[in-house]
């Protein structure tokens, strides 16, 4: 068995326009809220052990998606404030558990399905999953050694010239040992200037404590984009129909 927790609880102020104030997970691209495609490609984890986070608007989201157990982030207190509220829908369970985003509509079921077979390959307490990507995006570089053993990620605010310019990314989405991770949110500190906790702290404690930490270097390009504008919101409806055309047989490929 495994689990996932979806967090789907922003508001995504930057595509509040034109008088929409849907939250950001409900948005649509090609005709679907953008949460439909992430827990379409989570379908070979049952549904009643898939954990919605969700916040502003929730009675939209449920409205859609009332299936789904779920938690309440309310207020909205960082990513890893946002995990942490889901602690009591996950219950007792003693697996891996996969913590992925309800606005990132293109990563692929085989992606999300090789990141938890290299954490349980590896041993992990956690892994991340990361990118290779040729667009500049204000994400985590991946640090490794000579030999390609995973060292650290460094935030994009603090690269050097010569880890900016590193294409292996981070795209904040992880698999963790389950009760390891719950462990590790209780030690966030808040000390920052949006006084958030931050999901991606997690991984550095787990380390700490000894845990083996992992990268699984799965995905590329698009499936690395978060919806949080309306350019990147028509970027990913555009790769959307490209992908159905392609499925259809309708783009000339057959």
């Amino acid at each position: 068995m495994q689990k996932a927790i979806v967090l789907a609880a922003g508001k995504g102020t930057r595509l509040q326009t034109e008088g929409v104030t849907a939250p950001k997970v409900m948005r649509e691209a090609d005709g679907k809220p953008l949460l439909h495609y992430v827990l379409k490609n989570l379908d070979f984890i049952g549904r009643e052990n898939i954990v919605l986070v969700v916040g502003y608007r929730r009675e939209d989201v449920l409205a859609a998606f009332g299936d789904y157990p779920h938690a309440v982030q309310e207020p909205q207190l960082g990513t890893g404030h946002a995990a942490a509220v889901a602690k009591e829908a996950v219950g007792d369970y003693d697996g891996p558990v996969l913590v992925c985003y309800g606005d990132m509509p293109l990563l692929r079921r085989s992606t999300y399905e090789n990141l938890i077979a290299a954490h349980l390959r590896e041993g992990n307490v956690c892994t991340l999953l990361t990118g290779d990507c040729r667009w500049e995006l204000p994400y985590g570089r991946i640090l490794r050694g000579e030999d390609g053993t995973f060292l650290g990620v460094v935030e994009d605010r603090d690269c050097t010239p010569e880890q900016r310019a590193i294409r292996e990314l981070n795209v904040g989405v992880y698999v963790f040992d389950c009760k390891k991770l719950f462990q590790a949110l209780g030690q966030l500190k808040n000390n920052n200037a949006q006084k958030e906790y931050y999901l991606t702290d997690v991984p550095a404690i787990l380390r700490a404590e000894g845990g083996r930490v992992g990268a699984c270097c799965a995905c590329h390009d698009e499936e690395l984009i978060g919806v949080n504008t309306i350019e990147q919101l028509r970027m990913v409806e555009d790769t959307l129909r490209r992908e159905k055309l392609k499925r259809t047989g309708a783009g000339g490929t057959r």
